[in-house]
């Protein structure tokens, strides 16, 4: 079996260590014997989704996020066909807001590419920083990152990624956080994500294989004891609390 895995972006999408999410995606099929490569796609890089089974779209700040959009414009089609085609994206804030159809700020409205349901709207006076723990339907452990976003996103009738324990999540109102839809993700988590939560990671390598191979995938068992023990002790600290967000003034 083989994955190819392609990084949209990543020199203008990845804040707070994001590239990491493909070294944990490469590594976590490699342990399994699964064969695994990165295609790296610059902003003038024409890209053949047929020939990509897991897409990250990470994060970046509006400056950049509006640089991206009139790019990816172009691809807008063929991105929503292999959306619909279920195949497998994580896209992690500035990513996640992309694939909705709007985020408005105070300088003007980045366009979205309208791939999901959902709209940003830029928050007044302080950013949604802190820990985040979440409950997720998808996976058994909880799910635990970082979070530091200005935006707030509806994502209307669609399902969220998570319910939020501790943080803010989409809006620090609605008590949920990022969204799913087919086989997308779409989440305000950094840290990088997937490294402090291999059950997601395996989730995306399972969605992906069965997608492409049209069969049930059963993945071999890892040893996650460290990984495990961190994810506990992150919970462990923050359930129970109660986020106060931290009010600072909005970043350019």
């Amino acid at each position: 079996m083989k994955l190819t895995i392609g990084h949209l972006y990543p020199d203008l999408l990845n804040l707070y260590g994001d590239r990491g999410n493909i070294q944990c995606l490469m590594k976590r099929c490699q342990w399994r014997g699964i064969e695994a490569e990165t295609k790296t796609f610059e902003i003038n890089d024409a890209i053949d989704f047929s020939s990509l089974d897991i897409v990250l779209l990470g994060g970046g700040s509006d400056r950049e996020q509006k640089l991206v959009c009139s790019k990816l414009k172009r691809i807008r089609e063929d991105f929503r066909q292999y959306v619909e085609d279920d195949g497998v994206v994580i896209a992690i804030c500035g990513g996640f807001q992309l694939l909705g159809n709007y985020y408005a700020t105070d300088d003007g409205v980045i366009e979205g590419l309208g791939l999901i349901d959902l709209e940003t709207e830029q928050g007044k006076g302080y950013r949604l920083i802190d820990n985040i723990v979440l409950r997720s339907d998808l996976v058994s452990m909880p799910v635990v990152g970082f979070e530091n976003h200005g935006g707030r996103t509806n994502i209307k009738k669609n399902k969220p990624f998570g319910k939020v324990i501790y943080g803010s999540g989409n809006d620090a109102q609605s008590g949920y956080e990022g969204v799913v839809y087919k086989n997308v993700i779409g989440t305000y988590l950094h840290g990088p994500l997937l490294p402090k939560n291999p059950q997601v990671c395996d989730y995306l390598i399972q969605k992906a294989l069965e997608r492409k191979y049209r069969k049930p995938v059963a993945l071999a068992k890892l040893d996650d004891t460290q990984e495990e023990e961190a994810n506990a002790y992150i919970y462990n600290r923050f359930k129970g609390k109660t986020s106060r967000p931290q009010k600072q003034e909005q970043l350019v």
